[in-house]
């Protein structure tokens, strides 16, 4: 069973220089990587001032970049046949560019970076997967222009590149993301998921470490499109406003559940019930965790799939499909993972059954019409790093 390999940071680096050098005429100052991410449980909490658990993934995107002299900004891609063109003055909310560019050129904005630059960027975070290939997309940006400045990569600097990159996806992309994606792009430790708590106008994180050995966690690309402009996400971030303001409390993160089976709109009350009760999970997989109980720890995830498929409705047929075969062929707990629509699962699989559970997820695929799924392993990796 072919798993999407993450590749070689190091190797890909050096090709990437060189095909920097062809397209450009110019060596490149620095390469700098940033990783996706899988998110292990707390959905849609991030930006209800809640928490997350997050692990980055060892699939990563590279962006190979040199500063210029003049404003002219030109950026490539090794997956777009067409480059583009443009200056400093276009990188603004509004300005007319090629969608995958506004990520990048959000960034270069976010940062006020004054001096123009060529940049081209590879990944191998799959596009659409709800594995955040726009956040690692972002921070291996910000981390490149950074360095190129001769900056050091510290903490301060790391949670200041977070925020730019949060810029650039909500100001200049449009999607309303909460935070978590270009946080643990940034502050992710190699072997630890990341604890991040959105209660605070600056996040706290905290390694939580994940067991070694004996465990796989597989991430399943269901390549049903994922996309976080197309009003889905924004209309439960609504609906989750709602609820908090009918609450009187400042976010979710303070409301009770009792007070929320009371709301009188069925809607929001179910939305804002997910919020509150994967809230409670997520406190609860990091003491299962800490007690070496994965079992407790994959019941709640089965937990947090059904509370998404249900209250919240943002699982699909596929998603469904992708938990339930995992379910059934050896995993102790699966979900869906990301902000919904389409995307990927995440399961807590024994890893000598891994092999089996995808392909049992892929046999189930089949069986009901579906286009083949891409699977992964999900390995804690750190984040984003100059190479």
């Amino acid at each position: 069973m072919p798993f999407l390999s993450p590749g070689d940071a190091a190797r890909s680096a050096s090709l990437l220089r060189t095909a920097f050098a062809q397209r450009f005429g110019l060596e490149a100052d620095v390469v700098a990587r940033a990783p996706g991410r899988v998110n292990l449980i707390g959905e849609h909490t991030d930006y209800n001032g809640g928490l997350v658990l997050p692990l980055a993934l060892p699939h990563a995107t590279l962006a190979v970049l040199r500063l210029r002299e003049d404003d002219v900004v030109r950026c490539a891609s090794t997956d777009v046949d067409e480059p583009w063109s443009g200056r400093l003055d276009d990188l603004a909310p509004g300005g007319e560019r090629p969608g995958w560019v506004g990520y990048a050129a959000g960034v270069a904005w976010a940062l006020g970076t004054p001096r123009g630059f060529d940049l081209l960027v590879d990944s191998t975070v799959p596009s659409g997967a709800g594995l955040s290939s726009s956040a690692a997309l972002e921070c291996a940006v910000g981390t490149a222009l950074l360095a190129a400045t001769g900056a050091p990569l510290d903490d301060p600097a790391r949670r200041s590149l977070a925020r730019a990159a949060i810029r650039a996806e909500t100001e200049v992309v449009g999607a309303p993301t909460g935070g978590m994606d270009q946080t643990v792009a940034m502050l992710a430790e190699a072997g630890s998921a990341l604890l991040v708590d959105f209660e605070a106008d600056e996040p706290s994180a905290t390694s939580v470490p994940l067991p070694a050995d004996g465990w796989v966690w597989l991430v399943t690309d269901t390549r049903v499109s994922h996309a976080l402009v197309d009003g889905g996400y924004a209309a439960r971030r609504a609906d989750c406003e709602a609820a908090a303001a009918a609450l009187d409390v400042p976010s979710l993160r303070r409301a009770e559940i009792d007070a929320v089976e009371a709301l009188p709109d069925e809607r929001v009350r179910r939305r804002a019930r997910h919020v509150v009760t994967e809230i409670a999970r997520v406190e609860d997989a990091v003491a299962a965790l800490a007690a070496g109980d994965l079992d407790a720890f994959g019941a709640l995830m089965d937990a947090s799939h059904a509370s998404m498929r249900d209250d919240f409705e943002i699982s699909c047929a596929e998603l469904d499909a992708a938990v339930d075969a995992a379910r059934g062929t050896g995993a102790i707990g699966a979900r869906m993972t990301g902000g919904g629509f389409g995307g990927s699962s995440v399961a807590l699989v024994p890893a000598e059954r891994a092999e089996g559970v995808a392909a049992a997820i892929d046999a189930r695929f089949a069986a009901d019409g579906f286009a083949p799924p891409q699977h992964l392993r999900a390995v804690a990796s750190a984040g984003a790093q100059v190479l």
